[in-house]
């Protein structure tokens, strides 16, 4: 991971935040020839005490999910929309264009659970993604011989979180005037642009510096 002391979030909250704010991830594994695997999939997060589990469930009999059941050391990414920088947007010229972007790594060893797990945390993950507390989707109104039929091609799995790494690199290493112009181009762009505008103007002050782009 790009790994530079100005490119952090202000606190550890933050990160925290980010990664709510942000449940659908890549996971990572090795499997047992040595290749890597991913998979894309929501999660449920909870800190308790300072410990962070990452909860979900994937699909058995894939690729990944083989994996992980011999290979329990997994990476799980959290990220959000990125942006191009131009480096005719700074007032400092003769410089290389960058990109911004927000990303969390969070590893662990992901533990396989029960049954009970399962059906309760489909249970959660319906209700908090679903918010309609009434909808026909939510896990108490569906047969038992449709969850009961799907819920064997799954498994859940908790993660408890042992090394947690971020890169928020929003142009901390900017000037204030460049760093202004930055967020004002990208308001003139797409919805990932001005997501990005927003991230540099709710969380980071900006610095002087001649770091790198």
């Amino acid at each position: 991971m790009y790994n530079i002391p100005h490119f952090k979030a202000s606190n550890h909250q933050q990160v925290i935040d980010f990664m709510q704010a942000n449940p659908f991830v890549t996971i990572c594994g090795v499997d047992a020839n040595g290749l890597p695997v991913a998979t894309h999939i929501p999660v449920l997060m909870k800190v308790e005490n300072d410990i962070i589990t990452i909860s979900g469930h994937i699909m058995r009999k894939q690729d990944h999910s083989n994996a992980f059941e011999v290979n329990k050391n997994v990476l799980v990414i959290f990220s959000a929309p990125s942006a191009f920088v131009s480096a005719n947007w700074y007032t400092t010229k003769d410089m290389g264009s960058t990109w911004n972007y927000q990303t969390v790594h969070a590893r662990g060893q992901l533990e396989i659970k029960d049954e009970t797990h399962l059906r309760n945390l489909l249970t959660d993950l319906t209700l908090y993604f679903e918010k309609d507390l009434d909808a026909p989707t939510q896990v108490k109104n569906l047969s038992k011989e449709y969850m009961e039929q799907n819920m064997k091609a799954i498994y859940s799995f908790d993660i408890v979180v042992n090394d947690l790494q971020h890169v928020f690199k929003l142009s901390q290493n900017r000037d204030e005037a460049s760093h202004t112009n930055i967020q004002n181009e990208l308001n003139k762009g797409d919805a990932a642009c001005k997501y990005m505008a927003a991230a540099m103007k709710a969380e980071l002050n900006p610095k002087d510096s001649h770091k790198n782009p």
